[in-house]
């Protein structure tokens, strides 16, 4: 992964998103609002309701410090924990035992185990993530194309996590999330925006998983146990 683009996978995607949340963490604070309670119990709700999810997303990048930006378009797909996420020519492919890391340009593919005491984000739980490890609070309400949007913020209760804040921004009429902001300890910001999302398409198992016959002569790095 030489080039900006891979390096800037690298960073969101290995880092935030490589593993699953919700493992050994505190339990969830109660929020004294019983009504940011309310409005995040039922957008979980109904995402989870969804047998599939297929979700077309803009990411942006931003760097405070040295005043850097980037954008990216994807597209990611969700079946319980199962996930399929692309972005470029990158994608990666998670069956919930084993994660895959592809390379297009390059033709190869690293395989890891499915590490669930990793600290990162896993796209699997990014509709749902507030409901362990995390106190939140209710926010200000944002007017844009008019919708009002209400911004909860969480704050992580393990504190070793490599992110202090994340936001999310709820459509009140729909419960549905349009965005979510995630602020690092190292100065970057992170905006995840749902541009337009599909429940209930049918995927099978088959589409959760690497199949490198596919992929004549892919270079393939297994590190599994």
């Amino acid at each position: 992964m030489k080039s900006i683009s891979k390096n800037f996978f690298a960073v969101v995607f290995l880092t935030f998103i490589a593993s699953n949340i919700f493992a050994q963490t505190k339990p969830a604070a109660v929020s004294n609002d019983p009504k940011t309670k309310a409005l995040l119990d039922g957008m979980s709700k109904k995402y989870r309701s969804y047998k599939t999810i297929k979700a077309n997303f803009k990411m942006i990048l931003e760097n405070v410090a040295s005043k850097t930006k980037e954008e990216k378009v994807g597209l990611i797909v969700l079946k319980g924990g199962k996930y399929h996420v692309e972005i470029g020519s990158l994608e990666i492919i998670c069956d919930t035992k084993s994660i895959w890391s592809f390379s297009k340009d390059d033709n190869e593919v690293t395989v890891n185990n499915y590490e669930p005491n990793a600290k990162g984000i896993s796209p699997a739980d990014i509709f749902t993530l507030y409901e362990k490890g995390f106190l939140y609070q209710m926010g200000e309400v944002v007017k844009e194309n008019g919708k009002e949007l209400q911004v909860v913020e969480l704050t992580p209760t393990d504190k070793s996590k490599n992110y202090f804040k994340i936001k999310l921004f709820i459509d009140k009429a729909s419960q549905s999330m349009v965005r979510t902001n995630i602020f690092d300890k190292n100065g970057n910001h992170y905006t995840y925006e749902i541009v337009q999302l599909t429940p209930n398409a049918p995927f099978e198992d088959v589409y959760f998983s690497f199949d490198a016959k596919k992929h004549p002569k892919v270079e393939v790095t297994d590190n599994r146990n």
